[in-house]
């Protein structure tokens, strides 16, 4: 008998992050912080996000979200409102975003498209099992607050999510 090991693959969003650098290397060196990691959560301490164990924490499944959106593009997804100020973040530093968007978008543009009407479906915690089952860890916590409340995308965009 032959013993199978079960390989699990956990996805750090500071790792995926960070890799990029060599691509907008400016955003770093220009700004003085150590990596594009603590830039983000600076922005984010900056604009929206009081706490930083909490702008951490949104950025990890904004990277996330954002990464299996990528790599699913045929997938209906969506995030709530807390997650979406992660994703936000990624999306508005475009030099930052257009990198994430040629290394796991095949260079392509991945278009941010939200409807005005939130959706009550049970996609947001849809959502969350597909990041989990991409390798990432999900913060239960962060999902669940929005579960009812998903600010999807339009699905008519080409390539958006």
């Amino acid at each position: 008998m032959v013993a199978t090991a079960l390989q699990t693959r956990t996805r750090d969003p500071r790792i995926i992050l960070n890799a990029v650098h060599e691509r907008v290397p400016h955003l770093v060196t220009a700004v003085g912080v150590e990596n594009l990691w603590e830039r983000e959560v600076r922005l984010l301490l900056r604009d929206s996000v009081a706490v930083r164990s909490l702008a951490e924490r949104i950025l990890g499944q904004g990277i996330a979200y954002l990464i299996t959106a990528m790599e699913n593009p045929a997938v209906d997804m969506g995030v709530g409102y807390t997650v979406d100020i992660g994703v936000h973040q990624l999306i508005l530093d475009t030099p930052l975003y257009f990198a994430l968007c040629d290394e796991y978008n095949g260079g392509r543009y991945k278009h941010h498209a939200p409807l005005i009407e939130r959706r009550r479906d049970g996609t947001v915690m849809r959502t969350a099992e597909l990041l989990r089952k991409n390798g990432f860890t999900v913060d239960d916590e962060l999902w669940s607050v929005d579960a009812s409340d998903c600010s999807p995308c339009d699905n008519k965009v080409p390539d958006s999510h």
